[in-house]
């Protein structure tokens, strides 16, 4: 057996080094679907043939895309003229956006970046973020410039629309009023408080006082399912020794290692809407001293970091507790729990993933 060569030792980067700064237009320019949904399609998507509701989101989300692209469900796009003012066609009645309700881990975002790829218009005609990424588009542009430059699309596609910050929720939904009066197409996948909007359900009741109204302009799809990261798949694999991580991290290109507190700390000094670019360039992350998150701010911002880590399939090696011991009880009790449970299963799909740099 021929003898492997050697991978020369480097040094790794560090995420808690990085303080990026994201310029606007970048930020429009990579409302696009992520890395790991950058291929994906309806026809790619596996459904759970014992939950029904997934073949029928496929069927139902697929027509939708044809009729924004025929724009019979869309406008038809056109920007308004600096000189002169352009009439749209009156906007078709009835719901013009779909709203896909489920637990974590049940294809949702694989379905919305589907509808994105499926609809037919060039991709400066539609957009696709998180709401984190919607609302800081917002502050980066000012609201009537987002309005303006979104107004000229056929489909915009959020993913993970929240409803636990009251200012942002209402900021979004005026926003989203302004785009479905200019004839924009939306959708939409819940990751809300259970008290909200519930996990088993579109409590259009709860959503129209959270969104002033705007749930009349939604058809809710409910996907049910496990999750399908850890559909028959091996138990992730356990923490590593710190040796183990940082003689990995120096032998693996394009690696970073951080101490986990460290790293923490560092992320209450950088808006998560920059956490993606903190990433740039990064293969692999490492890290030494992984320990339960002491506090709320703490653990959120620690989800959107798994957020932008597992859309750019990163793998993760890591030495201390388990993932599953991140958040206190209290925490998967609490009214965050979707979230906290959804970086759970991210973080420990992409230790799989890391299980090579160990070996």
């Amino acid at each position: 057996m021929a003898e492997q060569t050697p991978v020369a030792e480097q040094t790794p980067a560090a995420l808690a080094s990085r303080t990026p700064h994201v310029p606007a237009e970048r930020l429009v320019a990579e409302m696009v679907p992520p890395p790991r949904f950058s291929t994906v399609s309806f026809d790619n998507y596996i459904p759970d043939p014992g939950q029904p509701s997934q073949a029928t989101a496929v069927k139902e989300l697929a027509a939708f895309a044809t009729s924004v692209s025929d724009g019979s469900g869309a406008a038809d796009g056109r920007r308004k003229s600096w000189f002169r003012r352009e009439t749209r066609p009156a906007a078709p009645r009835g719901p013009r956006g779909m709203y896909l309700d489920g637990g974590y881990g049940v294809g949702k975002t694989h379905l919305l970046a589907s509808l994105w790829h499926a609809t037919a218009a060039p991709p400066e005609r539609k957009a696709f973020g998180t709401f984190v990424e919607l609302t800081n588009l917002v502050g980066a542009l000012g609201f009537q410039q987002t309005v303006q430059t979104l107004s000229g699309h056929r489909l915009l596609c959020i993913d993970e629309f929240e409803l636990d910050d009251p200012g942002d929720t209402v900021l979004v939904s005026t926003l989203l009023g302004k785009l479905v009066d200019a004839g924009v197409a939306l959708a939409a996948t819940s990751n809300t408080l259970p008290g909200k909007l519930g996990e088993g359900r579109f409590a259009a009741a709860d959503f129209l006082r959270e969104i002033q109204g705007l749930s009349a302009h939604f058809r809710a799809l409910r996907i049910d399912g496990e999750d399908y990261r850890h559909r028959g798949l091996p138990e992730a694999p356990a923490p590593y020794s710190d040796e183990t991580v940082t003689r990995a991290a120096h032998h693996t290109p394009g690696a970073s290692l951080d101490d986990f507190p460290a790293l923490l700390d560092h992320l209450s000094r950088v808006h998560p809407s920059r956490y993606g670019a903190m990433c740039d360039g990064i293969e692999a992350v490492c890290l030494t001293g992984v320990g339960p998150v002491p506090d709320q701010s703490t653990a959120l911002r620690l989800v959107v970091l798994a957020d932008r880590l597992y859309d750019r399939e990163v793998p993760v090696l890591a030495s201390g507790v388990p993932f599953d011991r991140l958040f206190s009880e209290e925490m998967l009790q609490g009214g965050y729990r979707k979230k906290y449970f959804r970086a759970i299963s991210r973080l420990t799909a992409l230790a799989r993933d890391g299980k090579r740099l160990a070996e």
